[in-house]
């Protein structure tokens, strides 16, 4: 494998106390194209000597790791000066865990259910500074009252969205890319990190998975029908892939029919 490709490469470390899970992920992310795992830890302190002594791009681990006790995985590793990201892969989702783990600064939530490709997936978007929820829980975010959990500088007043806005915060929540998104709606990604900005400074967040949480708390003000869209008509109804649901939401791309029964 040339240099190249070996600087390209996404590289992980596994965060779980179960052994035969953690062996079992990374005998199954190892046989994929583009991603690398470094190490398998099954504690803190491991996966904490791993992150300050190499590159890591991606942090994979549970909901008790990520916000265990009152000094959580994932604030330790801020401290630490960790930039990278981080991937809770947990076996269910509930809406106080999903938003603690947003407000610390998760880029998505993994379902285990979920099929194997769709982790690889979720890994390559999140190491691209896109983020992953799956819908289930996007629909437990959007329809449970999970209390006042906002952003540490407090959310701003609400504003009203711009056009380009509004559609940025749509590829953001479809799990697109500010390139991506930029190629979508024929603007610079420089354009659409600038609206991405402005989103956060309208918000108060800081990163985009925080800007997902707003926008499905109804936190953006008059972008509350645009949520309201989303909840009701793409994620509680249909199963659109994260990609088509920019486009679903938009009305251009056509609802999934859905299966019998």
């Amino acid at each position: 494998m040339n240099e190249a490709t070996e600087a390209d490469r996404i590289r992980l470390i596994l965060l779980d106390d179960q052994a035969l899970f953690r062996a079992s992920l990374a005998s199954l992310l190892a046989l994929q194209p583009g991603l690398e795992v470094v190490a398998e830890c099954g504690t803190s302190a491991e996966a904490m000597e791993i992150l300050t002594a190499s590159r890591i791009d991606v942090v994979l681990l549970d909901f008790d790791r990520a916000m265990k006790g009152d000094d959580g995985f994932i604030s330790s590793a801020r401290r630490h000066g960790y930039q990278g990201r981080f991937l809770i892969v947990a076996g269910a989702a509930d809406a106080r865990n999903s938003a603690l783990a947003i407000k610390l600064g998760a880029s998505g939530i993994f379902l285990k259910s979920e099929a194997p490709v769709r982790l690889v997936q979720a890994i390559k978007l999140v190491a691209d500074g896109a983020v992953w929820f799956d819908q289930r829980t996007i629909q437990i975010l959007a329809d449970q009252s999970i209390g006042p959990l906002s952003h540490p500088d407090g959310p701003k007043s609400a504003s009203v969205l711009s056009d380009r806005e509004r559609k940025v915060l749509l590829g953001i929540l479809g799990g697109l890319t500010n390139k991506k998104i930029g190629n979508n709606l024929g603007l610079s990604e420089g354009t659409v990190k600038a609206s991405v900005q402005q989103l956060f400074h309208k918000t108060g967040v800081r990163t985009r998975s925080q800007l997902v949480r707003a926008a499905l708390e109804g936190s953006l003000g008059t972008a509350k029908g645009l949520i309201k869209r989303v909840r009701n008509t793409t994620v509680a109804k249909f199963r659109a892939t994260p990609r088509e649901l920019p486009q679903l939401i938009a009305g251009n791309l056509s609802a999934p029919r859905q299966p019998n029964g």
